[in-house]
């Protein structure tokens, strides 16, 4: 892609979430997600496959519903209350809000864009899609965490966590597993979302550095199936080994970073009496452990070939592996920082 029109694609991600975010008004919030919706479909389709043009095509439809949606709830709240206030919208609007934001992260029943988007993109896109893309939605959903339907995040939340490590069992793809992976953990953030808002942002924070960290590494070895990880380990051995170990964190095991968020989580369910849906989460998450355990044991010790083809090692990029060893690093051992970090947000 011409470097100036991808400069200007990426400046307009930027200002869309930007927007978004500064935004006191429902039509200025609209305009932000309308914004990000439009700036990253050339990137998605920058190499011309079919696949990579129905992957946009999916996209498109399916956040124009959810953008029409939030447009139609601010309205209805704008008849009711007279105002266009983000913190002044009603309640009864707000469950159609709440769904059209769900819709646009990707959240368990409207998830099904999620993993076939995913899987027509390239990596690079497959992370902004997988990080940057869901601020802005996430962020007008904590503005209006007090005004939340309980029961509807709970389902909603618990939904996203079964689907999340029903629909990652069977995959052998590394991008459809990472979609369903952000299911998963959204599901955490949401079932959070009325009783803890600021959980849910250190959990999304988390999220981010661990998913990006994930491409990161997949992107520096080129790696789009569990098969060529597996090569890659006698080429970049190192790179290999914590790309498993971000795969274990993703999974939540001590003592790595992914532990915490939901020790925290479940925990702050069992203050608010909330034992029994703890315990479902938790059982619910097992699935999702399952197949990140069988992903790791598969890869590192019985995919061939494990043997190189040639004697001569891969030549990556100094500066992509310094970004990528910077998040990898963040996404193991953020663990003993967590205190600090619940008093920073």
């Amino acid at each position: 892609m011409n470097p100036l029109a991808l400069t200007i694609f990426l400046l307009s991600l930027a200002i869309g979430t930007t927007i978004t975010l500064s935004s006191y008004h429902w039509l200025l919030a609209w305009v932000g997600l309308e914004i990000n919706t439009l700036a990253i479909i050339p990137l998605m389709t920058k190499i011309p496959h079919p696949r990579a043009i129905e992957a946009a095509t999916k996209y498109f439809l399916t956040q124009a519903a959810a953008s029409a949606l939030v447009l139609f709830s601010s309205l209805i709240n704008a008849w009711q209350t007279g105002e266009w206030g983000v913190d002044s919208i009603s309640h009864l609007p707000m469950n159609a809000l709440s769904i059209a934001l769900m819709m646009k992260l990707g959240l368990a029943p409207l998830h099904f864009w999620m993993p076939e988007v995913l899987q027509g993109i390239s990596l690079p896109t497959g992370l902004i899609l997988s990080t940057w893309q869901k601020i802005a939605p996430m962020t007008l959903l904590l503005q209006t965490s007090h005004l939340a339907n309980l029961h509807l995040t709970i389902i909603l939340g618990l939904t996203s966590i079964l689907i999340g490590g029903w629909g990652g069992i069977g995959q052998t793809q590394l991008r459809k597993i990472m979609a369903f992976s952000s299911i998963g953990h959204l599901g955490w953030m949401i079932v959070i979302l009325k009783f803890n808002p600021d959980l849910t942002l250190f959990n999304f924070v988390f999220y981010i550095i661990m998913t990006a960290s994930m491409f990161l590494s997949l992107t520096t070895i080129s790696a789009t199936k569990m098969s060529e990880v597996s090569t890659s380990w006698s080429k970049t051995p190192t790179l290999t080994a914590s790309t498993l170990l971000i795969l274990l964190s993703l999974a939540g095991l001590p003592p790595l970073t992914g532990f915490a968020p939901k020790l925290l989580i479940t925990l702050e369910l069992v203050k608010q009496d909330a034992t029994l849906l703890a315990a479902l989460i938790m059982l619910a998450s097992l699935l999702a452990l399952f197949f990140y355990l069988r992903l790791t044991y598969v890869v590192s010790l019985t995919l061939p070939p494990n043997t190189p083809n040639s004697f001569s090692s891969w030549r990556t990029s100094s500066k992509s592996l310094t970004i990528t060893a910077i998040m990898n690093t963040l996404a193991l051992v953020l663990l003993p920082l967590t205190p600090t970090l619940l008093i920073f947000l």
